[in-house]
């Protein structure tokens, strides 16, 4: 009974994916945490997606992942953001009911063959020879395992504060791990100290909705996972979220009370996310502005709270009682919850291998907040990659490394092995030099065919998403083979309409597309009194023509960027390279590349340190060897 394949400690957002992942890949798997009730608990904003995010998210669910697939049983409002920009930064972001959200996961964790739910506190990695071979709990009770993931969040040592007030807690009303952290610096790994943090909620009934401005959710049909199907989110009722604002009165008050903030009077020592502040940083960094962007959203339909984004603070009560109340729209708020900022132990990223692996200890695993990052879809993305990769390497099969260059996985992973991190990372779209073509519309087309030999996704879904390819090629092909002119009494028609200008020479269908404002509906419409058969495709392969149709010019020049990444990637470098022997590299540079152990030239080229002509030796040096 004690005995298991993987063992996952922590049932966050990252815990749930590793778990499942390695479950559902047939290893017999254990998940263990301090409360089986707060399994998928969304501790901050009870939302999945919003910039860069949502890539993860069609990343994790094109790859057979569950992040997906529970926020769209549970969304209580789904809307596309950044609808005037290009495609490549257009993004996806819902906002969930807080409780079922976590209910449905819980309920498919326990619902998942070869996995196992276990309430218990770990206090010690069991480690024999180097390697982990188990875990210990509380209780006294010993766990053995092949591999060990751990996916701890912010319990480790967290410390929570509110005002001049400090207490011991891995969440509000939660325990904090404080023995864990003890048995991994035993073992000789480093840890680190970060700060986040978290509003306050606040009661629906005392908000003025006349005061603040109303965000309605989109009513077409929008899902994150392809395996929902569309009759499981038609027609469902939406909660509208609304925005309100800071003033100077409530900066003034902030300002005034800076002594007893806990990040300014020295009491918090770990760094906090630069990009997601406390209202007291952003009144003290951006002093020029008089009011800041506050976001009022439901946390479910059962619950009156809601949430106060924008307003994370670590301030004492009363103050967070002064700002919110001169707040217009809040004046009679009733906080049902308070704000706090908390403290808690990392591990530096440098410490993993590109599979999640520990570099000091073998078959450990880490992922998410552990490992540096924040954000539900930054670990669950991570957690994914963990389960998959410990039980590859049950397997004795290569882990599972993906290219910065084909997902926002690999560049989150590979940004935290070889930049590493100051501050708590978060993904960002101007965080992949590829993003043109990493687009959340297509993480199907990217990735699909490695989670489906993996094992993961169903081939059902897989060739689904191997017919939707070729039937885009198929169409492009068309478009670029028939021609259309101005003899067809529609294509003026539909040029005066969308404002394009007049057609006086032949086109093909495909430059047609091409033009700004013309869509794949004007095309077809165009097309049918052309003797030219485009047929009936569903909404995503219709899309999916049209912007690569009309990117097509940005997307062969990315091609072009992604080949001479590629090249660099292709060329491995050797586990057993010794850096000492190459003499005309500095030694800083060498340091740096022991340390972060580089796959190949194009993750070598990335390490903060190592310099072009360090490359250069290198490249050098493996054709001389013969590599």
């Amino acid at each position: 009974m004690h005995n298991f394949d993987v063992i996952v400690v922590g049932a966050g957002h990252a815990g749930c994916e590793a778990a499942l992942s390695a479950a559902r890949m047939g290893a017999n798997t254990a998940i263990f945490t301090i409360t089986l009730d707060n399994i998928g608990v969304m501790s901050c904003n009870p939302s999945i997606g919003g910039p860069a995010k949502s890539h993860l998210v069609k990343e994790i669910d094109a790859l057979g992942g569950e992040m997906g697939r529970n926020i769209d049983k549970t969304f209580v409002q789904i809307r596309v953001l950044n609808t005037k920009k290009g495609p490549a930064v257009r993004a996806l972001r819902a906002q969930a009911d807080k409780v079922k959200y976590a209910k449905e996961m819980k309920k498919t964790i326990e619902n998942c063959p070869n996995l196992n739910a276990i309430q218990g506190m770990v206090t010690d990695i069991v480690i024999e020879d180097g390697k982990a071979v188990g875990i210990k709990i509380r209780e006294g009770v010993e766990y053995r395992a092949k591999m060990v993931i751990l996916a701890t969040g912010t319990f480790m040592r967290g410390l929570i504060h509110v005002g001049e007030n400090h207490f011991s807690g891995g969440r509000m009303g939660e325990l904090s791990s404080d023995d864990l952290p003890l048995s991994l610096e035993k073992a000789g790994i480093k840890l680190g100290r970060f700060k986040t943090g978290t509003p306050s909620r606040i009661d629906a009934r005392s908000i003025d909705f006349s005061k603040v401005e109303e965000q309605p959710g989109d009513t077409e049909l929008l899902k994150f996972s392809n395996r929902t199907k569309d009759e499981e989110v038609l027609g469902r009722e939406q909660i509208s979220c609304y925005i309100a604002h800071t003033n100077e009165k409530v900066h003034e008050i902030i300002k005034s009370n800076k002594d007893r903030s806990p990040l300014f009077n020295g009491t918090i020592q770990g760094t906090g996310p630069r990009y997601c502040p406390s209202i007291e940083d952003k009144v003290f960094r951006y002093q020029d502005k008089n009011q800041h962007h506050l976001f009022l959203e439901r946390e479910g339909n059962e619950t009156t709270e809601v949430y106060l984004g924008g307003l994370s603070s670590s301030l004492p009560t009363d103050v967070q009682e002064g700002m919110i109340k001169n707040v217009a729209g809040l004046e009679n708020a009733h906080v049902m919850r308070y704000a706090y900022a908390i403290e808690y132990d990392y591990i530096p990223p440098q410490e993993i291998k590109y599979s999640l692996e520990s570099r000091k200890v073998e078959n450990l695993f880490l992922a998410g907040q552990i490992n540096g990052t924040s954000g539900y879809e930054e670990a669950g993305a991570q957690g994914l990659m963990a389960g998959i990769n410990a039980v590859r390497k049950i397997q004795n099969k290569e882990a599972v490394v993906l290219d910065r260059a084909d997902s926002y996985i690999g560049t989150l992973i590979d940004d935290l092995v070889t930049k590493g991190t100051n501050e708590p990372y978060r993904m960002f779209t101007a965080r992949s030099e590829y993003r043109l073509l990493l687009r959340e519309d297509n993480a199907d087309l990217r990735l699909s065919k490695i989670g489906y030999d993996i094992g993961l996704l169903p081939e059902e879904e897989y060739r689904r998403v191997e017919k939707k390819e070729k039937d885009v090629e198929e169409i492009k092909e068309k478009l670029a083979r028939n021609y259309v002119g101005p003899s067809n009494p529609r294509i003026n028609e539909v040029l005066e309409k969308r404002g394009e200008t007049l057609l006086k020479d032949g086109i093909t269908y495909f430059e047609l597309l091409r033009r700004p404002t013309v869509t794949f509906e004007d095309v077809k419409y165009i097309a049918e009194l052309g003797d030219l058969e485009l047929g009936n495709y569903c909404r995503d392969t219709e899309y999916q023509i049209e912007v690569q149709v009309k990117y097509s010019g940005y997307i062969e020049r990315s091609m072009k960027m992604i080949e001479k990444h590629k090249s660099l990637e292709n060329k491995k470098i050797p586990a057993d390279l010794d850096y000492d022997s190459l003499t005309n590299i500095p030694k800083e540079a060498k340091d740096k590349l022991k340390k972060g152990k580089p796959l190949n030239i194009g993750q070598a080229s990335r390490i903060s340190g190592v310099s072009p002509a360090d490359i250069q030796v290198l490249l050098i040096y493996l054709k001389a060897r013969g590599n």
